[in-house]
């Protein structure tokens, strides 16, 4: 069964749906303002509550850094500061944190606004109270602003294929690939987790396990992707597809595929990945062939992803980029340094993913670092 061996994991070299348009080459992060990440909010707080929501920007900091110093500096205990997702701490990053402080008197807000900006490395924009704590996923997703620098060709020739690949991106969308990031560095996330499922990495927190067996998954999710991407099938649903609309976040098992393959064409529904475990929502027919030869080309089993109490899920496979630009990036004196582009992902996705298509560059050489929204 498992013909996949533990060196061969995780796997970078991935394919490109723009594989047949030249990149435009580079480097990332010269600077943190290089790489920029709004988080886009799931909803606003209504200005009453116990929970204070507190908007900042921060470099070169983690999201738990910020966490830990917001903590101690309201007195707060363990787990009254939260957040909705994971921001980098060598970008430039925007994001909400929400802080258990009770219910306060009038002025409480614009207090707290200044003990912030006069004891924390950060900018604080505004602060206001809202009925519930701030979760994990309790967001839209990320605005991303990112410089390129060192490109492989002038800046106009590099603006030109960049807006190739994104009219191709448009109509075609972007595999929706965990990023370089997650696997740690030369895939070590992947081989411990390998070994954890083994049974072979006993000493480690639960915590830990658990992140490093979630490595082992996510480099499943993204050889599923692959394989869709090489034999023809990423801009088709096959029968037995779990799919999953756009607008409500539904899911459902493909039965008609020409019922069903228009409305993949116009963006509204996206087959899945599987997230592989033991109660995953597997797909039947060709879709479920592909799904499970992924998984018997691999190291790992059902059996061991039980033991390993890891459930299983699926995730969208497809992202849609609607809107993509592209502008001359300038330093402090007004010379050209390469270009800028932004565009919008949804929670849980990575600007990795996007960059490759418009860089062609080594996998390797794209930076680590938690982009992703989740």
């Amino acid at each position: 069964m498992a013909t996949l061996m533990l060196d061969s994991l995780p796997s970078l070299d991935l394919p490109t749906i723009s594989y047949d348009l030249p990149g435009i080459g580079g480097e990332l992060r010269a600077t943190p303002d290089h790489f920029v990440v709004e988080e886009l909010p799931l909803y606003e707080p209504v200005g009453e509550g116990q929970h204070l929501y507190v908007r900042l920007t921060k470099v070169g900091l983690t999201t738990q850094d910020v966490q830990t110093q917001l903590e101690r500096l309201f007195g707060l205990g363990r787990g009254a500061v939260s957040f909705a997702g994971m921001k980098d701490k060598a970008a430039r990053t925007t994001q909400t944190f929400s802080l258990n402080v009770g219910f306060r008197p009038a002025g409480y807000a614009d207090e707290a606004l200044a003990r912030i900006r006069e004891n924390l490395p950060v900018e604080v924009h505004w602060a206001k109270f809202h009925a519930n704590k701030l979760r994990p996923g309790h967001l839209l997703g990320n605005r991303f602003t990112i410089t390129v620098t060192h490109l492989a060709v002038e800046v106009e020739e590099a603006i030109r294929r960049v807006q190739a690949i994104a009219a191709r991106l448009a109509t075609t969308g972007v595999p929706n690939y965990f990023g370089p990031q997650r696997f740690g560095s030369t895939g070590t996330n992947v081989r411990q987790g390998l070994e954890v499922l083994a049974g072979r990495e006993g000493r480690k927190g639960r915590w830990l396990r658990r992140f490093l067996v979630a490595a082992v998954q996510s480099d499943l999710c993204n050889r599923y992707l692959a394989r869709r991407i090489t034999e023809g099938l990423f801009d088709r649903l096959l029968q037995g597809d779990i799919a999953k609309k756009y607008a409500t976040g539904g899911m459902f098992e493909v039965v008609d595929v020409a019922t069903e393959q228009p409305r993949y064409t116009a963006h509204e529904i996206s087959f899945t990945a599987p997230m592989y475990g033991p109660k995953m929502w597997a797909a039947s027919g060709p879709a479920g062939e592909l799904e499970a030869a992924v998984l018997a080309e691999s190291p790992v089993t059902l059996e061991q992803l039980a033991a390993a109490r890891v459930e299983g899920t699926r995730r969208l496979g497809r992202l849609l980029l609607p809107e993509l630009t592209v502008a001359p990036a300038f330093d402090g004196a007004g010379n050209t340094v390469g270009l800028t582009v932004g565009f919008s992902l949804p929670k849980g996705a990575y600007a990795t993913t996007v960059m490759r298509e418009l860089m062609k560059v080594d996998p390797a050489a794209l930076p680590e670092g938690d982009d992703e929204g989740e």
